[in-house]
């Protein structure tokens, strides 16, 4: 998980280079948050639908078991945890039900779409107020500049 979520970040800063991009060769230097937010989320959708087109192919092509593996890794965890039968028993209901929930494409790629979004709008949200930039801002830096040279 660890490995997983770390990865979505470093893919993620291609967020912040995609604004970086929109501000200096389409923006002439300047971006408004919301400008860059907008161009943020946009970019994190696109990669967020890349990362579910993936994990699509893969699960229903290259690895079909893995709900019964997740399944058994899960009733296995839930045993070694010391629960009783009973709950053993309802866990490999809940189980079986979201296996065959998750096998429908919709929902599982809805499910899968969920993964990398938090991460997503954290890193867009970041790269946005890092990288605004509003006009106004460069003529308040301008004028101090023009103080400090020519102190009244």
């Amino acid at each position: 998980m660890i490995v997983g979520y770390t990865a979505m970040v470093v893919a993620f800063l291609l967020v912040f280079f995609g604004i970086r991009s929109y501000r200096e060769n389409i923006g002439n230097g300047y971006i408004s948050f919301g400008r860059a937010l907008g161009v943020g989320f946009l970019i994190m959708l696109i990669s967020c639908l890349c990362y579910v087109i993936t994990w699509e192919i893969v699960y229903f092509n290259f690895m079909p078991d893995f709900g019964e593996k997740y399944t058994s890794y899960v009733i296995e965890k839930a045993r070694a945890s010391g629960a009783t039968s009973e709950q053993i028993a309802q866990q490999t209901e809940q189980m079986k039900n979201f296996k065959a929930m998750y096998d429908n494409p919709l929902i599982n790629a809805a499910f899968t779409f969920l993964e990398p979004l938090p991460p997503g709008i954290v890193m867009t949200l970041i790269s946005a107020l890092i990288l605004r930039k509003r006009r106004r801002e460069e003529r308040d830096l301008q004028d101090l500049q023009d103080q400090v040279k020519n102190p009244v």
